[in-house]
This record gives C-alpha cells, sequence and structure tokens, in this order.
C-alpha cells in the first residue's frame, strides 16, 4: 500500500476513518527516507488522508463495522435479488411502524447516506421522524443503491465477459505507471547507492551553485513520537533547532516558509523554534537558502 502512493508521489489518499493509521505509517517511511537519503531533497512525497466523514466507516448488515470479515457486506455487484436479500436482512430495533426512529446509529440511514445526495438524506431523516417502518426504510434503501449501482453492474457484467478486454486496459495502464514510476525508482536506487558504477553521481544540493556547500534542512521524528527539523551547516554544526510538531507536515511548513522568506520568518516563528547559538550565521544561512529557491 505504501509503495503504491509513494511510487506516484500522490498528495491526498481517499480511506476510511480505520486507514488512516495506515496512511501515518507511509508518511513516517517517506520521512524516514528523506532524512537518511534525501541530502535535504523530498525524494519521497509525504501523502495526506483524505477522510468523507459520511462515509467514513459504514456498518454492515449487523451493525458492526462493514468488513468481509464480518461476512455482513453488501454485494453491489452481484445479483440484484441478491443485494435485496441482503439489505432486507439488515439488523434494526424492535420500534414498530408509526415510532419515531433515530438516524443517529442506523444502519440503513449510514448507508442511504453515502449514495444519496444532501436534500435525499434530510428527506430521508424526516421520514424516521414520522415513524418510517424498517421494511419501507429498507426498501427506500435498496431502491436508492439500485439507481446508483444498477448501470454500472451492467457495465460491470459486460466486462467480465470479455477478459481479453480487460486485460489490454491493465497493460495500458501499467504502461502509464511505468513512465511515472522508473525514473523515480531510478532516482531512489542512486539515492541509496544502487546505482551502476559507470553513472555519475547525481547533483545534491550540497554540490550546487558552482560546488559551494549549502547549509540543509534535516526533518525527523523523535523516539516520543513528536517531529523536529534542525537546519545544518554542510560541516554538521547546527544553525537552527526546532521544537516538537504534533504533526510532519507542520514541521515542514515552518521549513517552506524559512526557505521562502528567510530570516525575515524567525519572528512568526519564535514559539517553535529553539533559540539559535549564532544568529549571524543562521541569518546569512537562510539568506543563502532563499537566493537558492529564487534561482531555482
Amino acid at each position: 500500500m505504501a509503495a503504491d502512493i509513494l511510487m506516484f508521489s500522490a498528495d491526498k489518499v481517499p480511506v476510511g476513518r480505520d486507514q488512516v493509521q495506515h496512511i501515518e505509517m507511509c508518511r513516517d517511511m517517506a520521512a524516514s527516507f528523506n532524512h537518511l537519503y534525501g541530502n535535504g531533497r523530498e525524494l519521497l512525497h509525504l501523502p495526506e488522508a483524505l477522510v468523507d466523514e459520511h462515509v467514513a466507516l459504514l456498518p454492515g448488515l449487523d451493525g458492526r463495522k462493514m468488513s468481509k470479515s464480518y461476512d455482513n457486506t453488501i454485494t453491489l455487484f452481484g445479483a440484484r435479488d441478491l443485494m435485496r436479500r441482503q439489505i432486507m436482512s439488515i439488523v434494526t430495533d424492535s420500534r414498530a411502524p408509526g415510532e419515531p426512529k433515530q438516524t443517529e446509529g442506523s444502519a440503513i440511514f449510514d448507508i442511504f447516506r453515502a449514495f444519496a445526495e444532501p436534500e435525499e438524506t434530510a428527506a430521508f431523516a424526516r421520514e424516521f421522524e414520522q415513524g418510517i417502518a424498517w421494511s419501507d426504510a429498507k426498501e427506500k434503501l435498496f431502491a436508492r443503491i439500485d439507481a446508483e449501482i444498477g448501470p454500472m453492474r451492467e457495465r460491470y457484467a459486460q466486462l467480465i465477459a470479455k477478459p481479453q478486454h480487460i486485460e489490454d486496459i491493465l497493460q495500458a495502464g501499467a504502461q502509464k505507471a511505468r513512465a511515472i514510476a522508473t525514473p523515480l525508482l531510478h532516482e531512489l536506487r542512486c539515492a541509496v547507492g544502487l546505482r551502476a558504477m559507470s553513472a555519475p553521481l547525481a547533483s545534491t544540493p550540497e554540490k550546487a551553485a558552482e560546488g559551494a556547500a549549502l547549509p540543509v534542512f534535516k526533518q525527523y521524528r523523535e523516539a516520543d513520537g513528536q517531529f523536529y527539523f534542525r537546519l545544518a551547516t554542510p560541516q554538521g554544526q547546527t544553525l537552527l533547532q526546532s521544537k516538537a510538531f504534533q504533526q510532519p507536515r507542520e514541521a515542514g511548513q515552518a521549513i517552506a516558509r524559512l526557505k521562502k522568506e528567510g530570516a525575515a520568518a524567525l519572528a512568526a516563528l519564535a514559539a517553535q523554534l529553539e533559540p539559535a547559538p549564532d544568529e549571524a550565521a543562521l541569518h546569512a544561512a537562510l539568506q543563502v537558502l532563499v537566493q537558492e529557491a529564487a534561482g531555482a
């Protein structure tokens, strides 16, 4: 999963709420790789989780998290009658027709909301307040899902009947993916020292600008789980040390601001920075980075 995300420099990754920790692990891997081999460069882009709160975690037929492991899923692309039977088997409480029903915690309502427009969802909520029978609510849910999935189900059946066509699509997609992934993979192999012996060394920030060495930002994570960065000379002398950040993107945003604004950003970021051991050297280093960024 991490390889699929990082290989294509994804910015936003749509996931359920229960998958957010996987994206955080992916970010940790990328940040660690950049710290060890990046030499000041972002070789691997750090992605962010994109969670739609309305469909972040759908309930299954039994009210638990929808999962194949629990065998409580709705087979969207199976037979239409099978999908209807599954929906009609959704577990509900004992409230009779005419009794107001709660939308909160209702699997029927949560699944309906994942497919419906806001206006449809609001109307369905009013029917819950008016005491819609559970059987009628399930029929409405089935009709809404079937209206959305029906055309897709037909297309799915057409594709399944033509396996060679599917293979052609997959091969075309693989070719497009390789065009993106191969150059990055080559850069990563060179960064860790797996390049061909005859290949020239890649230029790095320290060797840029007519061989002049540049100060380098290093972003890392400590054992306390917090994120930090420091600015060091090419010889390793610390010019600036940050305080702890809860999220790596916050540290990255601070670094980006320092590279862009230089010493002018120090006042605004003062609460997030430790006192500089040598302010004159720090200002000079930041000025070099600002000029380098402007030249790029």
